[in-house]
């Protein structure tokens, strides 16, 4: 399969993998259960958590596998490891065999590396077959992530209601046989055939296809948001779980319509030789290149090429040393490992990062510890989902730059800092109040948000530190995940445990587990999270000041646009 059919279908095989393998999300549904099993403590609880979370600083294995290995054996490698890390899990959950703490550590390892491998094979898909569209098709595929853990809670109700147990079982054998499915068009799929035409014309339709998917999207979100909390009932969950896979099929159209214009239009014209990784006549691309030439020397001639970022002197107030110090100038600058951990930009998106995104994730992986300790233990699998949707939605919030570009521009950095405005909010609400509101009001904000975080991070990674080094970089920018994992949960399971020996219950239906009640379990662990998370507030402010003019900069230069007419003297205009 190729040519325009190709690569959409390439698009909706990454749509499903993220959809089905964001196993991550449901820890919280069986986090009690392996806590009672095990007889750990909150502290050892963190430690498995955080055994999940340090996958991601591991992602750079992907990566270099990609390199010396196909596609289909990376993610063999990824399914296999989601298999038996989760698949011995639910075994020791279920008391089939028994193992010592240390090796369940490496099971959730096991799990968690999985996830990041799924990851970097959908990234690389897309990178290669949208260059063109790169963060609208990186936004819509990993916003599917975000519905891991409602699909899992569908079918999870349409088996066993009751069982809790379930969501690891399938952890283990969704991600596999969804990635099995997958393989077919991955395989199938040939080098993109470029159609002769205009790139312009391309692009907008790509666009459109990509409004299209987007609005279906956000309808898959809001049937499994609205009417999850009604599949408890085995037969409802039955049905609601076909909606689910004819929303997820319903993509399949697309590309379907696509082939179909391919046989069926008589003035779309495919050559067969290979040039740059696509099929182009070599005539149509010598005069494109010499066309850009006069371009490229027209826009030198009518557009400012320098967009001076103003200097402010050094000496004086600390605040004027921090706003100037090593700024960047242009966006796109490649930035080696050992320049990147050099530049303060970095770090102050460091500190977004890991007082935002992370700090989300982390409250995620609690989210059945603070429903339970609030007494409402019922409402677990709905707050993960609640937390998973909300992501969703957050992941697809940050396309919102891309689509409202030539209305509304606005920098990047700063739609970052604006998304992790919800966060403080939601964590001093929660430990303002205990209510059932408060913690389905607080989990909505910073799922949202840490959504958006998660998705704009790629492009953010890029814009700001060159796109060739973006891997790397990335990957070195995650590393505050198990981080953070460590720090923000362990602060939250020593006040949990300090907490739980005056919930008054009878310990030993637990063994040496303990569970704590009130919201003494977590008061003071949110106003600490909410102190952090202002702080990554800061950062992402001062990270926007200093960036502002690199974006400037950039869109002032891509408003070089040849004009409408056909004049055999075109020129470049600068619009405003």
């Amino acid at each position: 399969m190729g040519g325009q059919s190709g690569k959409w279908m390439i698009l909706v095989a990454t749509i499903w993998i993220q959809a089905f393998t964001g196993t991550n999300f449901d820890f919280s549904s069986y986090s009690s259960d392996l806590k009672s099993v095990l007889g750990i403590s909150q502290v050892q609880l963190n430690y498995l958590s955080m055994a999940s979370d340090m996958g991601k600083a591991l992602g750079w294995c992907s990566g270099v596998s990609l390199l010396y290995l196909p596609m289909w054996v990376v993610i063999f490698i990824a399914a296999s490891m989601g298999f038996f890390g989760y698949g011995l899990q639910w075994l020791v959950i279920r008391k089939f065999i028994s193992l010592p703490y240390f090796l369940v550590v490496i099971l959730c390892l096991l799990g968690g590396c999985s996830i990041c491998w799924f990851n970097t094979v959908c990234h690389v898909l897309c990178i290669k077959n949208f260059p063109t569209s790169l963060p609208l098709a990186l936004s819509l595929s990993v916003s599917f992530n975000g519905v891991s853990a409602a699909l899992y809670t569908l079918i999870a109700n349409a088996i066993n209601p009751n069982d809790d147990t379930l969501y690891l079982l399938l952890n283990a054998l969704v991600p596999l046989f969804a990635s099995t499915l997958t393989l077919i068009p991955i395989l199938l799929r040939r080098l993109p055939l470029q159609p002769i035409n205009s790139a312009d014309s391309a692009i907008h339709h790509d666009s459109l296809i990509f409004l299209i998917l987007y609005i279906l999207a956000a309808f898959t979100g809001v049937y499994l948001l609205f009417l999850n909390s009604i599949s408890s009932i085995l037969h409802r969950a039955h049905l609601l779980l076909l909606g689910a896979i004819i929303l997820l099929l319903l993509p399949l159209c697309l590309p379907v319509i696509a082939y179909a214009r391919e046989w069926s239009s008589p003035s779309v014209h495919y050559t067969s030789r290979l040039k740059n990784s696509s099929f182009i006549d070599p005539e149509a691309d010598e005069l494109h290149k010499e066309l850009i030439g006069k371009d490229t020397a027209a826009a030198a001639a009518t557009c400012p090429t320098t967009y001076e970022v103003p200097v402010i002197e050094k000496e004086g107030c600390f605040g004027k040393v921090i706003m100037e110090k090593d700024r960047l100038t242009s966006l796109g600058e490649e930035h080696r490992a050992g320049l990147l951990i050099h530049r303060l930009d970095f770090w102050l998106y460091f500190v977004s990062y890991f007082c935002g995104g992370t700090l989300g994730l982390v409250y995620s992986n609690n989210l059945g510890q603070i429903s339970e300790s609030l007494g409402y233990t019922s409402h677990t699998s709905s707050l993960v989902m609640l937390y998973s949707l909300c992501s969703f939605f957050g992941r697809l919030l940050s396309a919102a730059p891309d689509f409202l570009h030539d209305k509304v521009y606005f920098a990047r950095t700063g739609w970052l800092a604006v998304a992790l405005l919800p966060v403080p909010m939601a964590l001093f609400s929660l430990a303002a109040s205990g209510s059932e509101v408060a913690l389905h009001a607080g989990t909505a904000l910073i799922g949202l948000s840490s959504g958006f975080v998660f998705s704009a991070a790629v492009s953010i990674t890029s814009e700001l530190f060159g796109p060739n080094s973006a891997g790397i970089n990335h990957n070195i920018l995650i590393t505050n995940i198990p981080i953070g994992s460590l720090f923000y949960g362990l602060v939250a399971a020593i006040v949990y445990d300090s907490n739980e020996g005056s919930s008054g219950l009878d310990q030993s239906l637990l063994k040496e587990a303990t569970v704590c009640i009130g919201r003494k379990c977590y008061w003071q662990t949110f106003m600490w999270w909410g102190c952090f998370s202002l702080l990554g507030l800061g950062s992402s402010f001062l990270l926007f000041i200093r960036t502002r003019p690199a974006y400037d900069r950039s869109e002032r230069n891509n408003r070089c646009v040849p004009p409408p007419s056909s004049s055999d003297n075109q020129i470049l205009l600068c619009t405003s």
